[in-house]
């Protein structure tokens, strides 16, 4: 089961096929446990967008929210202000990012004190990608160096839930799969609670990873993250950059669609809601989508998965 190759026939037949052995009905199947991520507004004029997103969302009563840090601490004026705006005026529970980059270790642990004064008790913690211009990771020179660092230095804060980024294809940056896994466990050793993927789109990759980190010894929950695709040449060459694989069936799928929204919105929800079942099937129960701060396609996905409004 290296590979998903979605036909022109309906979700239903494909999940109910004997390709993947007759996967229950989407009815007999139960709704999977969802959170979401968000990126903060980088101006005034996208904070109705987000909002509109949180709300469109928010019925759906995901886990948690989590909301994103840019490349070399960028947003981080943002990211708090959307946090704990989430925190103040809904329901949701938030996950604030937290990165390594450009902040000494006070600095960093002053945020960390804030968030939890706030209310705020999910960090997802991660090294963080250099500034803009910058090819190469340098630590800074009195902060935290890698991500499992700063998860020590987050224990030592206060009793976070935290969670910690892991990658199916292997990071980019990593000397090996094998060098990559070790950094997963150490982020785990050093108190991480969970894990969350870089998105992925063969079922099997996830499947693999998942038989690999539990015979190293990482027990807590590795939830997989889901990337719905509205905009497939776009997604293929962030996708090139970050080193995850995008299969052939998927450019064949989408193919002669770019100026037809609404059908890539169609095929994007069924390929998305078939990569879920697909691991469903497999024991896996949770999973966290990147929304890109387009609520539409995400509900679509969610519905179709059978989570409702509470």
């Amino acid at each position: 089961m290296n590979e998903i190759l979605p036909s022109a026939k309906t979700l239903q037949s494909w999940l109910e096929g004997p390709r993947f052995g007759g996967l229950p009905s989407l009815t007999a199947m139960p709704a999977p446990l969802l959170s979401f991520e968000f990126f903060p507004p980088k101006n005034d004029a996208l904070e109705a967008q987000l909002w509109a997103c949180i709300q469109r969302l928010a019925p759906l009563s995901p886990r948690f929210v989590s909301v994103t840090y840019g490349a070399g601490g960028t947003t981080q004026a943002r990211t708090h202000a959307t946090v704990t705006r989430i925190l103040r005026e809904t329901a949701l529970t938030p996950a604030a990012h937290l990165t390594c980059v450009g902040a000494t270790r006070e600095e960093v642990d002053e945020v960390a004190r804030g968030y939890w004064d706030a209310g705020v008790k999910h960090i997802v913690a991660l090294r963080g990608d250099p500034p803009a211009g910058v090819s190469d990771y340098v630590p800074h020179p009195g902060g935290y160096a890698y991500a499992a660092d700063l998860v020590a230095g987050l224990r030592r804060v206060a009793d976070f839930e935290i969670s910690v980024a892991a990658y199916p294809e292997v990071h980019p940056g990593a000397q090996s799969a094998d060098h990559d896994l070790d950094n997963l466990k150490r982020k785990i050793d050093a108190g991480a609670t969970r894990a969350i993927t870089q998105y992925f789109f063969d079922a099997g990759t996830f499947l693999r990873f998942i038989d690999r980190a539990h015979a190293a010894g990482i027990t807590v929950p590795i939830v997989p993250g889901i990337m719905p695709v509205s905009n497939f040449k776009q997604m293929k060459g962030f996708s090139e950059r970050i080193g995850a694989q995008v299969p052939d069936w998927m450019g064949r799928l989408f193919e002669g669609l770019e100026e037809d929204l609404e059908t890539r919105r169609m095929v994007a929800a069924v390929v998305a809601a078939e990569q879920v079942r697909l691991l469903q099937a497999n024991g896996v129960d949770e999973f966290h989508f990147y929304t890109l701060n387009r609520p539409d396609l995400t509900y679509a996905i969610a519905h179709i998965l059978g989570a409702r409004p509470a």
